[in-house]
């Protein structure tokens, strides 16, 4: 489009935001950030800009502040929303107040004024420790956990029973929660599964083909692409879970290799998993504190408990430091009541042995 220097633009506020907008995703695009996330930052930008009224010209801190005291105090978000929001928006103010981008000269030349930064340090909320997950969120005690996968199976017997449509949908959901767990998975890369991402493993020949799974879709680092890993199988139950699935289950919904497609031949949607495994958690009178990534909290934890070697248990997770893996870990009370009770006993033995030696 070329632009007449004598012929005046007829909307130039609306049309200098969407110029903005455009060149931000732009920008964002060069340093390789998913078009999902470039996306929500845009619809944050046009969202603020809703509630305050104002073009990103005439903002001010004050109207950043009535904004998050809004989403805190009224809506109730997160702080981790709140502070993601507000890095988003940071950074689109950083890059239209850019003199190399040129918005200030031409906000000079249509408004007479210019973008300026107005999220500072003393009115936006700081990452200051590493661990900010919800005290409430934690992993599944054994008992809990075999009573939810039992209660799955019971639907789907009910269901199957009573003719009705959905006893395949219930069966697909009760396998995705057990190899969720089985293998410590995120929702997104247990929706990506294949059936050919299994494989063997020479040293565990009892689990058959399916000895180890490939991760394709792993959790990707900043403008990188997903990060891959395999997750050995420890569990016995785990083959037999996979191939009666495979057996009478997934070639029923779709003829692909997609191991967990939708009733319409897609991937499922998170939502669709997880509003049944809140039903089932409500059915159990489980607290709110479960989610779907409980699941991966209890692989984890139930490793550590069962006295797995920690980096083993790391590496299943696909976790870069231990201490991330630690976050993880919600061992009972039980499992550290004998761990204190072997230390104890270990030590008195020790100090016994060295009295021995010394007589």
């Amino acid at each position: 489009m070329v632009l007449v220097s004598s012929v005046p633009v007829l909307h130039p506020e609306a049309q200098t935001v969407e110029e903005m907008l455009e060149g931000w995703r732009n920008q964002q695009l060069c340093r390789n950030l998913a078009f999902d996330t470039v996306d929500k930052r845009i619809a944050l930008v046009r969202r603020f800009i809703d509630h305050c009224n104002e073009f990103p010209w005439a903002w001010t801190s004050a109207m950043v502040e009535e904004f998050f005291a809004d989403l805190r105090g009224i809506k109730g978000r997160a702080q981790s929303t709140a502070r993601g929001y507000q890095n988003g928006l940071r950074m689109f103010c950083s890059y239209i107040a850019d003199p190399d981008y040129g918005w200030d000269r031409l906000c000079e030349q249509r408004f007479g004024t210019h973008p300026a930064q107005v999220f500072f340090e003393w009115n936006t909320a700081a990452h200051v420790q590493e661990n900010e997950q919800d005290p409430r969120k934690r992993p599944f005690t054994k008992k809990e956990l075999q009573d939810f996968f039992d209660h799955a199976d019971e639907q789907v017997t009910l269901i199957a029973s009573a003719r009705k449509k959905g006893w395949l949908p219930a069966y697909r959901d009760a396998v995705m929660f057990k190899i969720a767990y089985s293998y410590a998975l995120r929702f997104n890369e247990l929706r990506h599964l294949q059936t050919v991402d299994f494989s063997r493993n020479p040293r565990a020949r009892e689990f058959g083909q399916y000895g180890g799974v490939l991760i394709r879709y792993g959790k990707s680092k900043k403008g990188s692409p997903p990060k891959r890993r395999t997750v050995l199988t420890v569990f016995d139950w785990t083959p037999e879970v996979i191939t009666d699935w495979l057996t009478h289950g997934q070639p029923y919904l779709d003829d692909g290799i997609d191991l967990f497609p939708s009733e319409r031949g897609t991937l499922i949607a998170e939502t669709t998993l997880l509003r049944r495994f809140r039903r089932y958690c409500d059915e159990l009178d489980l607290p709110d504190g479960l989610d779907l990534h409980s699941f991966r909290r209890s692989h984890i934890t139930h490793l550590i408990e069962d006295g797995w070697d920690a980096k083993f248990v790391q590496d299943q997770a696909g976790h870069e430091f231990s201490s991330t893996t630690s976050l993880y870990t919600g061992v009972s009370s039980d499992y550290r009541t004998r761990t204190l009770r072997r230390m104890l006993d270990q030590t008195v033995q020790d100090a016994l042995t060295f009295g021995d030696e010394s007589s």
